[in-house]
């Protein structure tokens, strides 16, 4: 049984539909990445997993219920949506243990998420002290005090140093591999490839590719990067055979439509000198600008 379940949701505010009949659904146990351009309707979407709106049409469940009726929210689903506001003179352990009372969560589970997310050492210190990194985590610690079995974060990678990031990168995949779920919106495409499992692609309210980051990516043709000194007369070469060629940055050409040994194979016959040859696979990135037509990264 999928842990998140979309079917046909919909959110329309006026005449506006920033939501179209999405459905997907979220797998246990594998990080999967929600992504897609600004205005696509991530956060939209998000919000209505989570209950804090309402769908025009359509229906969102964590596991088999609606989050407006699940016995235990807290226990069930934790979730960091946007910048959290931490009253700046209450200091880091004492706002968790506030939560943890509101709750219903043993206050023991204070300092367990306080070391989870490395910050144990800094849990006397008030937040209106920490730095917008360490304000990610203390959201990330809120979220995980009732041991929830779906983390759902939206651009979690916010403000943190590329040790954070490391650190993030790894949380997420340790806590999926416990068979939980993880749904996580973030528009730094290089950093989804390396830790998602799966993707879901949203461009203007609809859903245009969901599946396993193999899936996604299979199919689609691979480009070639060659440098050569005759650059020039070897792109009129290729595009005489039919294959697709643009100019990379240092000079060299991205040849689509051909592999590496027929590029080498031409260069060779139009007596061009290669000094660089290599077949560069297809990534989610380029799986999300030819899905949405986007020239820069999304958010």
């Amino acid at each position: 049984m999928a842990a998140i379940e979309v079917h046909a949701l919909t959110k329309r505010f006026g005449s506006v539909t920033a939501v179209d009949g999405i459905s997907f659904d979220v797998q246990p146990g594998v990080v999967t990445g929600f992504l897609g351009p600004n205005g696509a309707g991530k956060t939209t979407t998000l919000r209505m997993i989570l209950g804090l709106a309402r769908p025009s049409a359509g229906t969102a469940t964590i596991g088999g219920t609606a989050y407006r009726a699940l016995a235990d929210p807290a226990r069930t689903v934790g979730a960091v949506l946007e910048r959290s506001g931490f009253h700046p003179g209450r200091r880091a352990r004492d706002h968790l243990r506030t939560v943890a009372r509101a709750t219903g969560i043993p206050e023991e589970r204070v300092d367990e998420t306080l070391a989870i997310v490395a910050l144990d050492k800094a849990a006397r210190r008030r937040t209106g002290e920490y730095s917008l990194g360490m304000r990610q985590r203390l959201a990330l610690a809120t979220a995980l005090l009732g041991d929830p079995k779906v983390l759902i974060l939206d651009e979690p990678a916010n403000g943190l140093d590329p040790q954070g990031i490391r650190w993030l990168r790894d949380f997420m995949r340790w806590y999926a591999s416990q068979g939980r779920t993880v749904l996580v919106s973030s528009h730094v495409l290089a950093e989804m490839a390396q830790v998602a499992d799966a993707g879901i692609v949203i461009h203007r309210g609809r859903v245009v590719a969901q599946g396993s980051v193999a899936e996604l990516t299979s199919g689609r043709a691979a480009t070639v990067e060659v440098q050569s000194p005759g650059a020039e007369k070897l792109a009129a070469a290729l595009r005489a055979r039919g294959y697709g060629v643009e100019t990379a940055d240092g000079g060299g050409l991205l040849v689509t439509g051909a592999e590496a040994a027929a590029v080498g194979d031409l260069a060779l016959s139009e007596g061009v000198a290669v000094h660089g040859l290599r077949e560069r696979a297809v990534s989610l990135e380029d799986v999300f600008f030819e899905l949405t037509g986007e020239e820069s990264s999304p958010s």
